[in-house]
């Protein structure tokens, strides 16, 4: 009986020790939080169900189709790629500092309020000495995506590092998990980085406010000029515009743009058609000059088309200040695996496959997945650092970070060059 005894205890250990790579692993996945939109949004490549039609001529690195009252999600492209935003990072800079002061409010502008704007940056053309209103400060940032109108406002409210710090608190609150904040303008800057889903969810949130919406479908504006002096500024959104060869978009109501060299083109637009409205992010795509407004366009003509058809794919989640549920991003590598679908992976797989059974037999059982376990957990390393574009790597992580060539300069800056009209 004593060897009996003795064997059982071995047996129990071995039990155990089989036991713990599973329960380490199985248990765990199943306690994550939900990846922020849906488990679909953390894979790569085109996701959409129950719709077609979907644009042939998509080339962007990233976009996103969604419902902006219900939230939904109706079709996506890696839509928690991490990229660098360019301007429409601004967009997060009015959710986090609009609603801090007036309109009317007027401010007298200093050379320290101008002192550190990026060199190349785009420019609405705000001088030392000058008093300018808020209004009129907000119009040279979304209309110019000025970023000296943005470190003017930075700089009252109470500097740009502090006004950093807010906006990433912001990106955290609004559940933006893809986004790092390294400056309030969006010029390109080591780290900056965010995704078409976290630009959605911002110029969602914005549009909420009714200012936000009025300053970002605003077409032309006069903007001071010194004196009694004005001059015409108009906005750099060619869907809203029709500048550039382009045609305005029926519908459209905003939202707003970036370019720079090293981020290339990006752009959230939303539109209204037949009483529903629909948010578009396209992100980086080869061609440059208009492609990131006529892809916008044929996105949202698939969405008010084909699109209404659509099965959701995910979500644009609720602020966590608004009662929003806790998520989290896909850790790095998931994103392929969950793309690949292939059965038997650990994503189709739950711990009842593993069930404990009695006697040396299921010991011996659970010795052998323990070490099946480990070896999978090891071969599955170099595959997820191979998943080149996995969701939550950054471009640097992925490889793909394109050399910055000459400084980079926003659109709005050539823009301005060709051209501002002077009243009187």
């Amino acid at each position: 009986m004593r060897d009996c005894s003795r064997l059982s205890r071995r047996a129990v250990l071995g039990l155990t020790a089989a036991a713990l790579p599973l329960s380490a692993a199985a248990p765990a996945t199943a306690a994550e939080p939900a990846v922020i939109g849906g488990e679909r949004l953390a894979r790569t490549g085109v996701q959409v169900r129950g719709a077609t039609g979907l644009p042939k001529k998509l080339d962007a690195r990233s976009w996103l189709v969604a419902d902006c009252e219900s939230g939904e999600v109706l079709a996506s492209f890696n839509a928690h790629r991490r990229l660098a935003p360019a301007s429409t990072l601004k967009m997060l800079f009015a959710d986090t500092v609009l609603a801090k002061f007036e309109r009317t409010d007027r401010h007298r502008v200093t050379d320290a309020d101008l002192a550190d704007i990026p060199a190349g940056s785009s420019l609405v053309g705000v001088k030392p000495g000058i008093t300018y209103t808020v209004e009129q400060l907000w119009q040279g940032v979304f209309l110019r995506s000025g970023n000296d109108a943005v470190h003017v406002l930075a700089h009252m409210n109470g500097g740009v590092a502090k006004t950093v710090a807010e906006m990433q608190a912001r990106a955290e609150d609004l559940q933006a998990l893809d986004t790092h904040v390294v400056s309030p303008d969006g010029f390109d800057h080591k780290g900056q980085l965010s995704s078409a889903y976290d630009l959605t969810l911002f110029a969602r949130h914005g549009l909420k406010d009714p200012d936000f919406r009025r300053y970002c479908g605003t077409r032309i504006a006069d903007f001071p000029a010194g004196g009694k002096k004005t001059f015409q500024i108009q906005n750099t959104d060619r869907l809203l515009t029709g500048s550039w060869g382009l045609g305005t978009y029926d519908g459209l109501i905003g939202v707003k743009n970036g370019y720079t060299s090293h981020a290339g083109n990006t752009f959230t637009g939303a539109a209204t058609r037949g009483g529903r409205t629909l948010l578009v992010t396209v992100m980086h795509p080869v061609a440059g000059s208009n492609a990131v407004y006529e892809q916008t366009a044929a996105l949202l003509d698939w969405g008010f088309g084909h699109g209404r058809s659509a099965q959701a794919v995910g979500a644009l989640v609720t602020p966590l200040s608004e009662g929003g549920a806790s998520a989290t991003p896909a850790p790095p590598g998931r994103a392929a695996k969950a793309a690949a679908g292939a059965p038997g992976s650990a994503s189709s797989k739950g711990p009842s496959a593993w069930r404990l059974v009695e006697g040396g037999a299921g010991t011996a059982a659970l010795l052998g997945a323990g070490a099946w376990a480990l070896r999978r957990k090891l071969r599955a390393r170099p595959a997820a650092a191979a998943a080149g574009d996995g969701a939550g790597m950054t471009e640097v992580e992925a490889g793909s970070e394109r050399e910055p060539g000459p400084e980079p300069r926003d659109e709005s800056q050539s823009q301005r060059e060709s051209g501002g009209r002077h009243r009187r």
